[in-house]
């Protein structure tokens, strides 16, 4: 299954690093003219160096106002990413409420903002846009020391669905991606040690966690007409966890 987006103009947030940055490169291969946005300078560089044709964002998305303003400056944009994503882990009784802040500020704000932003663009246009949100399995399933991280994904999962019914009239399909733990220099940091990945894999049908380029394919599949009636899903990519 071929797909292509010539003459779409994407943006990929978070797209630095891991998941984002792949999907980035990749909406590039499919001809897509690409905005990748970062808030690491050093990351853009590197990411531009490879793909030379990569338009590149520098914005920080915990400043509403300022982020806002960057991406109202892009022009249209007719996908959108909203990949980027953080995580503070620690147990309930420890959460502070600078770490809560972080998170919802990133994971969730961020999610609003830029959407705002770009489905305005949508609408005066009159052309139809796909947006797809990171999400996580941990929106629906509790794991230790996960209080922020989880509870704003359960609230990026809900904000995708309240987004598919109000844009949908207006030709703007909207859907989410909820991987377990994917295979990212992050994803190694948190869970190389068999002693914590070990329980979970094995309650993983496929025995295995999910690799960066699951996620991109998914993503371009939400994002593309291939998914023309798919909207308002939380796609899961977790190799069968929700069936053990």
């Amino acid at each position: 299954m071929e797909i292509t987006f010539h003459g779409k103009r994407a943006l990929v947030t978070g797209a630095g690093k891991g998941i984002g940055r792949d999907i980035a490169k990749k909406l590039v291969e499919c001809g897509a003219e690409t905005y990748a946005l970062s808030r690491t300078q050093a990351d853009l560089d590197t990411l531009k160096s490879e793909v030379p044709s990569m338009h590149i964002v520098l914005a920080d998305l915990q400043d509403w106002d300022g982020s806002r303003k960057v991406i109202e400056q892009l022009g249209p944009i007719d996908l959108l990413v909203n990949n980027a994503g953080v995580g503070r882990n620690a147990l309930f009784m420890e959460v502070k409420k600078e770490e809560l802040d972080y998170v919802y500020d990133i994971n969730v704000k961020s999610i609003v903002n830029v959407s705002q932003v770009c489905a305005k663009g949508m609408i005066e246009r009159g052309t139809a846009g796909s947006i797809v949100n990171m999400s996580s399995i941990a929106s629906s399933k509790a794991l230790q020391e996960h209080t922020a991280y989880a509870s704003s994904k359960a609230a990026v999962d809900m904000i995708t669905k309240v987004m598919c019914l109000e844009l949908g009239p207006h030709k703007i399909r909207v859907n989410a991606v909820n991987p377990t733990v994917v295979w990212t220099e992050m994803g190694k940091g948190t869970w190389s040690d068999p002693a914590k990945s070990g329980p979970l894999l094995a309650r993983i049908p496929l025995n295995k966690f999910v690799e960066i380029e699951d996620v991109v394919n998914a993503t371009l599949f939400l994002l593309s007409d291939k998914s023309a009636m798919v909207n308002g899903t939380c796609m899961l990519l977790e190799g069968g966890l929700s069936c053990s």
